[in-house]
Order: structure tokens, then sequence, then C-alpha cells
């Protein structure tokens, strides 16, 4: 039996232009910081934007907006509250800051039925920050949203960009568009033979930039304006610039 919700998704996101999913490998590559400020960037350059958090078991996006718990307002679904100007969705307006255990079925649930009854409206750009690895999420979101485009997030360590490759074969095989490479928190130069950016070309992606290790972003977490002037932040507007 067809779920009746999932006819519904694409009403919801029928005037979003584009859906760029950030992901990694595995967790701790600062993923949820690079989602977060692309989509302060994006609204800084004049873009009507919006930020999905779909990292069910380790949210951390509200507190890089430092957004507040608050009763969400309904209009024929839930209209995502707007925090420093950007349609903001997640778990936590449900749960607060509880744990959620969400395993098999119950992930696939929560993710349909947040897609069904949140209303995004007109936006240029949805940023979806995606839970780490490769699972039910990352299946979901290409099932249920065929046009999102994915931005992923790597740390300098070849171990972690083992994980990369396993994710990129999975979406070329699945036939999505990867719009390429960021190498997150790098701190010394790599061997030219194993850069990330050279591992990048290899596997026919483009290599969008590197940030630098930056120990000034920690205190620039829930500060709009620090967090633009960040390495992450810097490097970020030169990707939208450039790229998108």
């Amino acid at each position: 039996m067809i779920d009746p919700r999932v006819n519904v998704i694409d009403k919801r996101l029928v005037n979003v232009k584009r859906i760029i999913a950030v992901s990694s490998g595995k967790g701790g590559v600062g993923k949820s910081l690079v989602a977060t400020t692309l989509a302060l960037t994006l609204k800084n350059e004049g873009y009507k934007v919006g930020l999905f958090d779909l990292d069910f078991t380790s949210p951390s996006t509200h507190i890089i907006l430092n957004a507040q718990v608050t009763v969400l307002q309904e209009d024929k679904g839930i209209l995502p509250p707007l925090v420093k100007e950007i349609k903001y969705m997640s778990l936590v307006y449900f749960v607060g800051e509880n744990p959620a255990p969400l395993r098999g079925a119950d992930v696939s649930n929560a993710l349909i039925e947040l897609l069904a009854v949140t209303q995004w409206g007109n936006l240029d750009f949805l940023i979806i920050d995606m839970p780490p690895g490769i699972g039910d999420i990352i299946l979901d979101v290409l099932r249920l949203i065929n046009r999102t485009e994915f931005l992923i997030v790597t740390t300098s360590s070849l171990l972690a960009f083992e994980t990369v490759k396993k994710q990129v074969a999975l979406l070329c095989e699945l036939k999505a568009r990867i719009i390429g490479i960021v190498e997150n928190m790098k701190q010394t130069a790599n061997n030219p033979k194993n850069s990330i950016e050279i591992c990048s070309r290899k596997l026919g992606l483009r290599f969008l930039g590197e940030v630098l290790f930056d120990p000034t972003v920690e205190t620039a977490i829930g500060d709009e304006a620090k967090l633009l002037i960040t390495s992450v932040g810097q490097t970020l507007k030169h990707i939208v610039e450039k790229n998108l």
C-alpha cells in the first residue's frame, strides 16, 4: 500500500528551485557546520533559503544558528520558523533536547512525516543537513526527492576519504548529482600525491575548496557575524560565488 503522505511531498517542494544535501562519509568532519554556514552565506547573497536538519541522531544546526525551540505555527501544514531569516526545520522542535532513538521504519516514517507536513513555500535553496554515512535517510531522500544535489564534506584524513569513496559509489550508482567535495579542518599540507584534491579528481568529482582549521570557529557558534568571517565562512562564500 502506498503511503498517501508520499504524494504530498512533491507539492511541498514544488516552489523550491534547488535542493542541496550536505553529506559526509562519517561523523565528526564538520558537516553540520558547513551546512549551516552554507545556508547563512546563501541568505546573505540575497537568496531565499531553507535549512532542514535530517541528522536525527545528533541534530546540531539549531545550536550553530542559536535557534530557540518554539511552538510551531500551522497553516495547512507546519510553517518552518524563521531563524536568521532562514526557514528552519529540525526534529528538535518535536523532541527538544531529548534523545530520539529512531531505528529502521521509524526513521523513514519520521522523514516522510516532516517532508509531508512542512510548508517551505518559495525558496531558491533548501539546504539539507544529512546524517553521516550511508543509511536509511540517504536512500529515502534519493527516493523521495529525486532532484537532490549532494555536496560532500570530508577532512584531510585519507581514512575519512575512504568512507567518501563508498558514498560516492552509491550516489553514482543511483545517478544522483554530486556538486563536489569540500575538505574541512585542514591543518597541514598533504602529500601532493595523496591530497584530497587529487583523490577527488580521480573519482571524477570537483574539488570545491579547502577550509583551513580555525580555532575561532568554536567561539563563533551561535553568532552569525563571527561565523561568516571564520575560515569556513570565507571558503563557503567563495564556493557559493564560483560554483553555485
